[in-house]
């Protein structure tokens, strides 16, 4: 054989086996590590809702900006129908995983009595929960399980629900002793990402002014004191205002705004990475201080392991969210359901350039597997979002394109492949739950 004609049989060999490489090198990266003989028997998978307008009126914050944020076509807070559609896509997705990792058929409606999908009450959640149900088994009619209208679920908001009465005075203490006892030192630890928010809030250089008695955000005063209702403390600031603004620059631009509506065009995907620290920031110390997250995220985690307990075991527990027989359990929440449980377990990720963010459709992974060779279980946990990209231009979510997808370490029960044991994820869920935030009653 020449070597020319060598090198063409190398070139057509590299272009019948790279699509399949590719999708072998994801499945290994974003499921179990290739070379373990085990199959995956159930995941509860929590995820925060798709793309919302900001919440509240914009009217709020205009005071702080040279020109007046850009208006929604949908009310506050309500999912977008971008939204539905990224929401949609990450079903598609989550069918297309799940089914190589043989938990759920390619095609078909024989896996829908196996999913059960539970959301919040609010509009962007049973929303979103639709959108996941039609993406991942369309037309098989999965039903959205959700409190009736005016219910406070405590599944996701359990301390607006009354359980267990929060320690205002410890959360307040707890995020002092984190910051020096004076909230004016958050200030001054963010000022160049808080200086480059407020140049973009007056406008970059290249804005018309049309309130010219702006307000910068370092006028905003700063302090820290005990909650009330189901609020453990308040931090209030130019860091907890910037943490509202950075989270609705993002959301301009995973809608799809154009330049011009997408932070007055001051900024691109590179620019709102970097602001967003300022929202990962807010929510670090508000609500992922460790004594914080447990008075929230108890209620949910308990209920998260009985729906794990019951998997293992087959029988009806007791507080489990699922059904005896499922093979996946959606829960749909909020961006505080998901900061709060990851820091009340110790867990962290790194996710399209942004350390424990979670945005939009962005969800946790709960993965139960039993071993082939001895029936022993173990559990891993990843965290999946979109990329901004893929949010801003509705990208198709495939093998060649997939979301962001990283198993995480759990403190105390993973081991060096990043599993725990089944008796190991337990010790860890209840070092992490609070029993006084998981009260029967409900």
């Amino acid at each position: 054989m020449t070597t020319r004609a060598a090198l063409r049989l190398f070139l057509l060999l590299c272009l019948v086996f790279l699509p399949f490489s590719m999708a072998l090198s994801a499945q290994s990266k974003n499921g179990l590590p290739a070379g373990k003989d085990a199959d995956l028997q159930f995941v509860v998978l929590l995820s925060r809702h798709g793309v919302r307008s900001p919440i509240g009126t914009t009217g709020q914050l205009d005071k702080y900006s040279a020109a007046p944020w850009p208006q929604w076509s949908v009310p506050p807070g309500y999912l977008t129908a971008h939204g539905y559609q990224l929401m949609k896509q990450f079903g598609v997705w989550d069918r297309t995983l799940y089914s190589g990792k043989g938990l759920l058929s390619t095609s078909g409606c024989t896996d829908a009595a196996h999913v059960t999908i539970v959301a919040d009450t609010d509009e962007r959640t049973r929303e979103t929960g639709k959108a996941l149900s039609e993406g991942m088994l369309p037309g098989c009619a999965v039903p959205v399980q959700s409190q009736p209208d005016g219910v406070v679920d405590p599944l996701f908001r359990s301390l607006d629900a009354g359980v267990g009465p929060p320690d205002y005075a410890l959360a307040a203490a707890a995020i002092s002793g984190r910051i020096g006892g004076d909230a004016n030192n958050l200030t001054a630890a963010f000022r160049p990402q808080l200086t480059a928010l407020d140049d973009v809030l007056a406008g970059c250089g290249n804005v018309q002014t049309t309130n010219p008695k702006r307000t910068s955000i370092f006028y905003i005063p700063a302090g820290l004191s005990p909650g009330s209702g189901g609020r453990p403390a308040t931090l209030s600031g130019p860091l907890s205002t910037a943490s509202t603004m950075a989270e609705n620059l993002l959301l301009e631009y995973s809608e799809g705004m154009s330049d011009a509506n997408t932070g007055w065009g001051c900024v691109d995907g590179a620019r709102v990475r970097s602001l967003m620290q300022l929202n990962i920031a807010g929510w670090d110390y508000a609500v992922r201080t460790p004594a914080v997250a447990r008075m929230y995220a108890s209620y949910l985690l308990d209920r998260i392991e009985k729906s794990m307990e019951q998997r293992v075991t087959g029988k009806p527990v007791a507080g489990a969210v699922s059904k005896p027989g499922d093979r996946i359990l959606i829960l749909v929440g909020h961006d505080t359901n998901i900061a709060t449980i990851s820091a009340a377990l110790g867990i962290d990720w790194i996710v399209d350039g942004r350390v424990d963010d979670t945005p939009p459709g962005g969800a946790l992974a709960f993965e139960l597997w039993r071993t082939r060779k001895d029936g022993k279980l173990f559990v891993r946990i990843e965290y999946t979002a979109q990329t901004l990209e893929q949010m801003r231009q509705a990208q198709t979510l495939s093998a060649a394109n997939p979301p962001a997808r990283e198993p995480v370490f759990v403190p105390g029960c993973s081991g060096a492949d990043l599993s725990c044991t089944w008796a190991g994820f337990n010790a860890a869920m209840h070092n992490a739950i609070d029993p006084r935030f998981v009260n029967s009653q409900h």
